[in-house]
């Protein structure tokens, strides 16, 4: 899944709305208690178009997060402890074998869908099916070949090893056939009675909020949340009132200053937990021009960037974690998957060295200037959307701490559009941008180096290996990871692809990415936090079904 951001706001314009009076349509504890039982969820997202295709990213049921309350999972995963088990649901087992070349899913009996059809194997292989026949709809690539539904289990044959796809073919949600089979084109339908085996059912739908209710009839026990509005508010500014003032009581937006913007509005209830996941955001080159293309230079750079200042101002002290293990694998999730070599090594600022590095590789520094091995100064554009100000600010300080090598950066603000663009067509020299998250640094690793994602600079329509770089060694490593037929032959290919990244770095990992939300206990408690690591607090993730199910009132 690609990690998503919120267009981020200023700092002082969040503080002046926030002395206004809440934006939103009010509160369901104004006055004290809750007997409505209703959660009010909010997102800076803007006006929504009707669409509750729960396939499509651009639907207002992803944009807000209500499609997984209404359709549910195969198998429900933690993406903040990806090495754990998941807890079964709609599957009750599942069994690889062949090396992961087939799969048999165990179907749970006595679901029914919210039309109060059961729910049968042949829905199960229906959905795959589905994924498999529209492409538009397979957003994970995963390559279905063989589908075939027989009682209670359906039976997945593949021609290559599942392994690094196993996470998004158990988390596949389950529609149902009697309905899905008379659309008549599943990837542009917007499914205006969305049918799930989940809990809610679609209540009513505005541009600005839809509200879903319990229904009757849900196969586990009924959550003590009777209704859910989902507000999806103009922008940062108004969401985050909106969470100040308890109109909205779950999110996840930037909240510069979060501690006097909104925790300190009132301690004991409004909380945030904002977990690492194994995906990275990071400097990234066009590794196809000079000078970016030359190692050293790019791992001198890594040497001079202060992970701290852009963790504690540009990310406010929480939104994108820290990262500054050598590998640029994310800690803790990413642990277990460090090579021995590698562990406990982290990033340091070393200016020192970092000069060194570049005056033995043939760089000159002339005065406070840097000058690449052909004589030419070294300049760096670094390129963001205007509107994105955690990420103005973190390359502001890459801008001063690049100037301590003697390199001139200059910070080049754009239309988000127009940014997007560049970045699909390597357009750009520096840019921050994210990767894929996975259950292992595979997905993260494979953005970043897999040679098979690579596209010349000017070609577009490109789908990882943003920075166009190339190197036959990662490619094969990346091939051997996902085929390999044994732990340990996965470990000497993850290791091969840690050593690279450290000789190379491709890309400079600076934060990892987060699965995190705010939410308040006034109403409602039971949400995930450091010392219960359930599932993300994000209520747009599949998880957020889950949490929904572990909210009790509160007293």
């Amino acid at each position: 899944m690609r990690v998503k951001r919120s267009i981020v706001a200023a700092l002082a314009a969040v503080v002046a709305t926030i002395m206004l009076a809440a934006c939103g349509g009010g509160s369901a504890n104004a006055g004290g208690g809750n007997a409505a039982a209703v959660l009010n969820v909010g997102m800076p997202n803007g006006p929504q178009a009707e669409n509750n295709n729960p396939f499509l990213e651009t639907s207002a049921a992803a944009s807000l997060g209500y499609r997984y309350v209404i359709y549910e999972p195969l198998v429900m995963l933690n993406r903040v402890k990806p090495q754990d088990p998941g807890k079964p649901w709609l599957a009750t087992k599942w069994d690889w074998s062949d090396n992961y070349k087939k799969l048999v899913l165990t179907i749970r009996d006595g679901v029914k869908f919210s039309d109060g059809t059961p729910m049968t194997a042949e829905d199960v292989a229906y959905t795959f099916q589905l994924l498999r026949d529209n492409k538009a709809l397979n957003i994970d690539s995963v390559p279905y070949k063989d589908i075939t539904p027989s009682g209670n289990q359906v039976t997945l044959a593949f021609d290559s090893s599942q392994f690094v796809n196993q996470v998004k073919i158990l988390q596949t949600i389950v529609v149902p056939k009697h309905i899905w089979s008379t659309i008549k084109d599943p990837t542009t339908d917007t499914v205006k009675n969305p049918v799930g085996t989940g809990p809610y059912t679609l209540k009513s739908f505005t541009p600005q909020t839809i509200t879903v209710s319990q229904r009757t009839g849900y196969w586990q026990e009924a959550p003590k949340v009777k209704e859910i509005r989902y507000t999806s508010y103009n922008d940062n500014n108004a969401q985050v009132s909106a969470l100040t003032s308890g109109a909205a009581e779950w999110s996840f937006v930037f909240i510069p200053n979060y501690k006097t913007v909104y925790v300190n509005k009132d301690p004991q209830h409004y909380k945030l937990w904002f977990p690492a996941q194994l995906a990275v955001h990071g400097l990234w080159f066009n590794t196809e021009k000079a000078p970016w293309n030359n190692a050293t230079l790019r791992q001198a750079i890594n040497k001079v960037i202060n992970r701290d200042d852009i963790f504690n101002q540009g990310e406010a002290g929480y939104f994108y974690p820290k990262n500054d293990q050598a590998t640029g694998i994310p800690s803790p999730a990413g642990d277990p998957f460090i090579a021995p070599q590698y562990k406990g090594q982290t990033v340091k600022v070393d200016v020192a060295a970092a000069k060194a590095q570049l005056t033995g590789a043939g760089f000159k520094l002339n005065g406070n200037q840097l000058v690449d091995p052909a004589g030419k100064p070294v300049t760096l554009k670094l390129s963001v959307p205007s509107g994105w100000s955690d990420y103005i600010t973190d390359l502001e300080i890459i801008k001063d701490n690049l100037a301590q090598i003697g390199i001139t950066a200059t910070v080049d603000k754009m239309n988000q559009d127009a940014w997007t663009k560049s970045v699909d067509t390597g357009d750009f020299e520096g840019v921050l941008h994210w990767t894929n998250d996975g259950a292992t640094p595979y997905d993260m690793y494979r953005d970043v180096m897999d040679g098979n994602r690579y596209k010349p600079t000017g070609q577009g329509g490109i789908n990882g290996n943003y920075g166009r770089y190339k190197n036959d060694a990662a490619t094969a490593a990346l091939q051997t990871y996902a085929n390999a037929a044994d732990d340990a032959s996965r470990a000497t290919a993850m290791a091969t692809l840690q050593q690279i990244m450290i000789s190379e770095q491709p890309m400079i990992p600076l934060m990892a990415a987060n699965s995190g939300g705010e939410y308040s206990t006034r109403n409602w408690t039971g949400w995930p936090d450091e010392n219960n690591q359930y599932g993300p607090a994000q209520p747009t993730l599949r998880n957020a079904l889950d949490i929904v199910l572990h909210l009790k009132p509160a007293a």
